[in-house]
C-alpha cells in the first residue's frame, strides 16, 4: 500500500494509484482523502457535493449518494497544513503519478 503526501487543492490535488485517482476534499464534517471516482458508475465524485444532512457524497452523474463515512474509512490520511499524507489501496510498487483534479466548491470550502 503505498505512502504518499500530495496538496489538498490547486495543482498536485489528486494522486493516481494503480490508475485510480484520489482527492482531498473539504466537507462541513471535516476533511478526508476519497476516491475520486463513483463506486457505483465511476462518475467524478471530485464533482459531487453533500446531501442535505452531510452524511453522504452526491454523485453528479447519476445522482446517487454515497456515504462519506465509508469513504473516509477507506483511506487512513492525516493532513498537515497544505498537504496530506495518505495511506492508499493499491500493490506494493504501483504506479504513482501526481495530477490535479477540479472540486466542486462544496469540496473545496475550508474545514
Amino acid at each position: 500500500m503505498p505512502l504518499v503526501t500530495f496538496r489538498t487543492s490547486g495543482a498536485g490535488n489528486c494522486v493516481r494509484v494503480a490508475d485510480l485517482p484520489y482527492v482531498y476534499i473539504r466537507t462541513g464534517t471535516g476533511g478526508a482523502v476519497l476516491p475520486a471516482s463513483c463506486p457505483h458508475r465511476g462518475g467524478p465524485l471530485n464533482l459531487g457535493v453533500p446531501d442535505a444532512d452531510g452524511r453522504r457524497l452526491v454523485c453528479p452523474w447519476h445522482e446517487r449518494g454515497t456515504s462519506l463515512s465509508r469513504l473516509r474509512r477507506q483511506v487512513p490520511a492525516v493532513r498537515s497544513g497544505d498537504t496530506v499524507t495518505a495511506v492508499l489501496p493499491g500493490p506494493e510498487g504501483a504506479a504513482v503519478e501526481l495530477c490535479h483534479l477540479p472540486l466542486s466548491p462544496a469540496l473545496a470550502a475550508g474545514d
